[in-house]
């Protein structure tokens, strides 16, 4: 069977502000028409954040809706539905309690995200177990999102109780500070700690985008990419969503793998539905 890769597309995310890269898509059309631009160009997988009217991140469940309508019309593409966005634990799971998105974020610890100015990254066991019922009652698939290392221990601590269903999917968060650093060694470890059967994707913040990705593919990984993690195509040349997909599917093709259809990485990440 030929070598197969996902790409996955951040479109927004919750940080990237429109007023630094008028690319940033924020209403649901906008988010909408570049989840089919980027489809076109060859992401699988769609990672989705919602602004509000003053560009700030929300978990409204109407924009997730209307986005997740708008997308459907146009394309099959699979739907990553973030669960952060509020400080309130119901919140950051109403819309995809109500949606049910194919894949729904899970990052499986907390952590001081030190960012201008530094702030807390909430991810309680109490958060995690609800979102582990969630994601079993609803049979959603979820992307566990690793910044270290331990991480991957509290997962394996859910998978041990039977609340993570196997296999997992995890992504790799590298380059946030407070976080891993960007590196081929961190690359490796985290790869290294996997549970038996997981699929893996991971991604470098802004500079350290490029050259991860070449190593995230020589490891045998599939690939992030979007605005939501790097707002630069080159060095002072401001990228947009379809640009970065386009480019990271060029480069898997010449390393002499192909790119997964959404139909192929469903069946590659185990998406029973």
């Amino acid at each position: 069977m030929a070598d197969k890769r996902i790409i996955t597309a951040a479109l927004t995310g919750a940080m990237s502000p429109k007023k630094v890269n008028p690319n940033v898509p924020v209403t649901p059309e906008e988010i909408a028409e570049d989840a089919y631009k980027c489809w076109k160009a060859g992401a699988a997988m769609v990672h989705l954040h919602m602004r509000d009217e003053n560009d700030k991140p929300t978990c409204d469940i109407a924009k997730f809706e209307e986005t997740q309508h708008l997308i459907q019309k146009k394309c099959n593409i699979i739907i990553n539905m973030t669960s952060t966005g509020d400080s309130d634990d119901d919140k950051r799971m109403a819309h995809i309690i109500k949606l049910k998105p194919e894949f729904c974020s899970y990052d499986s610890g907390t952590f001081n995200w030190m960012a201008n100015p530094p702030w807390v990254f909430y991810n309680t066991p109490e958060f995690l177990t609800k979102l582990n019922k969630v994601c079993l009652d609803y049979n959603i698939r979820p992307e566990i999102e690793i910044f270290n290392g331990g991480m991957i221990s509290v997962a394996e601590y859910y998978i041990e109780r039977g609340e993570l269903k196997t296999p997992c999917h995890f992504q790799f968060v590298l380059g946030v500070k407070g976080g891993l650093a960007p590196t081929v060694e961190n690359l490796v470890h985290l790869r290294n700690l996997l549970p038996p059967g997981s699929t893996w994707s991971a991604f470098g913040i802004s500079a350290a985008s490029m050259p991860m990705m070449y190593a995230i593919l020589a490891l045998g990984g599939h690939v992030r990419v979007g605005l939501e993690d790097s707002g630069f195509y080159t060095k002072g040349v401001m990228a947009n969503n379809e640009m970065l997909v386009t480019r990271a599917a060029r480069v898997i093709r010449e390393m002499g793998a192909e790119v997964a259809t959404p139909d192929e990485a469903r069946k590659m990440l185990s998406i029973t539905r």
